[in-house]
């Protein structure tokens, strides 16, 4: 298994999870597909179910673009309703079409409804799906993910441990100029759990911090050229938490994950998509409601520690996907470094 920030000396603030994973969230399912082949094919797909894929239960649910270079499907009637209907699905930019109708065909062949939408003899929803671009490793416009990827990661999705780095959607992904991809980290407040998962593509090498140490600088490998030189790329980030929050509470919880982001050293430039979820797995059943439901909320001015946890969890998550990620070499002979252990041991270690 490949170690984790912490494994390495960075110090965090923050009391983690049992998992240190977004799956400390009661419910919360993971899954990845991963397609790595002949010289040019590095991408996937990951999978985020709320309540797990056997649930048809919406959750409470929002969204917020730090910079919108980007895309996330559905997030209008997210907006509107202030519903998550389904999962969360994280793929590369140009495959966002096929995962978001490979979702609908998963729920026709498996003869499931949304938990909204639905009407007698049909159903329509709108799948929750984002990207980051893979470009420099993976031949994007080969089209490689299929819809029987988009379904292997919705079946594949597990509680426990959660797959780090080359993985999934995050298989291709560059971050900070260095190897790039998923990440995961969770945070206790007090009686309740937040859980982050990254799909990280973003900032360049003189931006890296870690443990407030700027690291970028310090570590000596090829560089990617010019355009890895400036705050490009993009970052998915989501946010899950088993706290009672209202959708425009999880949005509130969302925004927060723009500072973790900063405290990396990324000032989300004009080529970056930086767009974040967040939900809430309290309040079961409120979307299946037919008469006034009463619904549990925190009250504001105890948001405070699921904030502070948001940002901590945000920031290991990001660490640990570049830690856990592997030297890749893709399409064209791109060869992209992994971010050194030992360097990094060093450095954090002074």
């Amino acid at each position: 298994m490949r170690p984790r920030a912490r494994d390495l000396g960075v110090s965090l603030e923050g009391t983690p999870g049992p998992l240190n994973a977004i799956t400390d969230v009661p419910g919360v399912e993971v899954g990845h597909r991963t397609l790595i082949s002949g010289a040019g094919v590095r991408t996937g797909v990951t999978a985020v179910w709320p309540r797990g894929k056997g649930v048809s239960d919406p959750v409470f649910g929002g969204f917020f673009s730090q910079n919108g270079n980007g895309d996330m499907t559905g997030t209008h009637w997210l907006e509107e309703s202030g519903f998550l209907d389904g999962p969360v699905l994280i793929t590369n930019t140009h495959s966002v079409g096929v995962v978001r109708d490979a979702y609908l065909a998963w729920l026709v062949n498996h003869r499931r409804k949304p938990g909204t939408n639905v009407f007698d003899g049909g159903f329509y929803t709108y799948p929750i799906v984002a990207e980051t671009y893979d470009g420099y490793l993976n031949d994007i416009n080969g089209f490689h993910v299929k819809p029987e990827d988009a379904w292997a990661a919705l079946e594949a999705a597990r509680s426990g441990p959660v797959a780090e780095g080359n993985v999934g959607g995050g298989t291709g992904m560059v971050c900070y100029g260095f190897k790039g991809g998923i990440g995961t980290s969770s945070r206790q407040a007090g009686a309740y759990t937040v859980g982050v998962l990254v799909q990280c593509n973003c900032g360049s090498r003189r931006q890296l911090r870690i443990g407030g140490a700027m690291v970028g600088q310090q570590i000596a490998v090829a560089s990617l050229g010019p355009k890895y030189r400036e705050d490009t790329g993009s970052i998915v980030i989501v946010v899950a938490t088993d706290a009672p929050l209202l959708p425009h509470q999880t949005k509130r919880l969302a925004r927060r994950a723009t500072m973790g982001l900063a405290r990396t050293g990324s000032t989300s430039g004009n080529g970056s998509g930086d767009i974040f979820i967040a939900f809430s797995t309290a309040n079961a059943h409120a979307a299946g409601a037919t008469r006034p439901a009463n619904v549990a909320m925190m009250p504001n001015d105890g948001l405070n520690p699921l904030f502070e946890a948001a940002v901590q969890a945000t920031e290991e998550a990001i660490i640990n996907a570049m830690v856990g990620a592997e030297t890749m070499t893709g399409i064209d002979g791109h060869t992209v470094t992994a971010l050194p252990h030992d360097r990094l041991r060093e450095l954090v270690r002074r």
